[in-house]
């Protein structure tokens, strides 16, 4: 159950503050979805997603689909990536992939059988692009046998792409084949940063392919930056931010590089001598907010910044922004689908990953199964909290009262373990708490998943090691 957002049209400013950040920063989840993926067991299977669909049909299946599709085959290796990808040139292996792919279209299909109207669409990755236009071609008209897709004007079909990997001609085909908002892979503008994460991308290929998607009509020209990466500085960081407001990008992302060598094996070839120190980062994202801001752009939450007209923005003013495994959205409701080697469905009351590698993907629908590796059904409380995550993320406030309407609780006794770690953040200035709203200042916006974290019961209970925290990037 939503619960509604009673004064969100007030979300506005935020506000830098360098000495609160360096005290509060720390190791925690990025809130993608609630519990989050590391929570995923394997005791959840096919049978217990099988479930949560029949739910889902026998609530009368009222909200619409959203479905993601995983292509995870790249030509090279970005040093920084974390992403699930394969790098390979050998095109066979996508050929393959799609075979299996169209199989477990057609099985989730089946299973949404009168219940499958799609409003929105992502293709992520990986690259997508790395299928050629007769792929993409075939591939979506498959989809369509199995899925009916909303009109152009009232759907959201998104695709990433490489600019490196696409031609102007190409861009043109995409919008043909019916995607209407796009997103580029920028990171850094600077030809020394580019050589130091072994991603070549001439500003002037960059722009070119901005300015195809813009004549070939896209709703929405998305752009991806990060800051913290090898050899940047703020001088460099300076240069491609007045880059990118000249661009005229729709949204602009703006991701902290978290350096983990441990877990992603391609970050090992980046030198760590060359890395921003953490005072240098921080001046960075100040940069970056104040010249974004300056420029106009909105700023959503998290890394993201939108231009005051965009989807995204208005979504946020009217109170029904919504954040999953792409980031935010606008469609709250939607059930979400996902398709492709590691994708994350969210259906119902529950969450279900794909199995990650190759073979036990293609094992698992040779067998004629769903290739479901991992997952979990949530609890009353895993919804509740959810729902306070979500809003905190989304609205930076939350309505107290419209939460007791909702549930069957008092929000003083239900969370007064929280409250009192609360109250603390509010004494840095992060927040303000009343009887009625609890109310994220600009201070305490860039800093939302501290206060979220709060209202983490897994990261918060008994059994929970201090040393897990430090899978997770930095807060800030």
């Amino acid at each position: 159950m939503a619960v509604p957002a009673a004064h969100a049209s007030h979300v506005s400013a935020v506000q830098f503050d360098a000495a609160l950040i360096r005290k509060l920063s720390q190791q925690g989840p990025r809130y993608t979805s609630y519990p989050t993926a590391d929570r995923f067991t394997d005791q959840f299977g096919m049978g217990d997603y099988l479930q949560a669909v029949n739910s889902v049909r026998a609530m009368g299946a009222r909200n619409p689909l959203s479905l993601y599709i995983h292509i995870p085959f790249c030509d090279k290796l970005c040093y920084y990536c974390a992403c699930n990808k394969i790098i390979t040139k050998n095109r066979s292996k996508a050929e393959i992939y799609l075979t299996y792919l169209k199989r477990e279209i057609e099985m989730q299909g089946k299973l949404f059988a009168e219940m499958n109207q799609v409003e929105q669409l992502h293709f992520g990755g990986g690259t997508p692009t790395y299928l050629n236009d007769a792929q993409m071609a075939d591939l979506l008209a498959h989809m369509r046998k199995w899925f009916r897709f909303a009109t152009d004007d009232a759907g959201e079909y998104s695709i990433e792409i490489d600019p490196r990997t696409v031609s102007p001609e190409r861009v043109h085909t995409l919008r043909a084949q019916g995607f209407n908002r796009i997103s580029f892979g920028v990171q850094d503008f600077d030809p020394e940063v580019q050589k130091a994460v072994n991603r070549i991308q001439p500003e002037d290929l960059t722009l070119g392919v901005m300015q195809a998607a813009r004549d070939a009509g896209f709703r929405s020209i998305s752009i991806d930056l990060i800051y913290g990466l090898p050899k940047q500085n703020l001088i460099t960081m300076g240069q491609t931010l007045t880059k990118v407001v000249a661009a005229n990008p729709d949204r602009i992302s703006i991701y902290n590089y978290a350096h983990m060598p441990a877990l992603f094996k391609s970050q090992r070839r980046i030198a760590e001598e060359d890395l921003p120190s953490g005072e240098t980062k921080l001046d960075m994202l100040s940069l970056c907010i104040k010249r974004l801001t300056d420029a106009g752009y909105v700023y959503i939450g998290m890394d993201h910044f939108a231009k005051p007209d965009d989807d995204l923005a208005v979504a946020q003013r009217q109170g029904r922004l919504h954040r999953n495994f792409q980031g935010y959205s606008t469609h709250a409701e939607a059930e979400m689908v996902s398709c492709g080697v590691s994708a994350i469905s969210a259906v119902g009351s529950s969450y279900s990953q794909n199995e990650k590698t190759l073979e036990a993907y293609y094992e698992r629908i040779e067998q004629g199964e769903l290739p479901i590796a991992r997952g979990i059904k949530l609890s009353v409380d895993d919804l509740l909290r959810r729902i306070i995550i979500q809003m905190l993320m989304c609205n930076f406030e939350l309505s107290i009262k419209s939460l007791e309407m909702a549930y069957p609780i008092t929000f003083a006794n239900y969370f007064a373990a929280e409250l009192e770690k609360l109250h603390a953040l509010e004494a840095d200035g992060l927040l303000k708490i009343d009887s009625e709203w609890l109310t994220v200042t600009p201070k305490g916006r860039l800093l939302i998943r501290n206060i979220c974290m709060v209202f983490d019961r897994y990261l918060n209970s008994p059994r929970e090691a201090k040393l897990e925290r430090l899978k997770y990037s930095k807060t800030i």
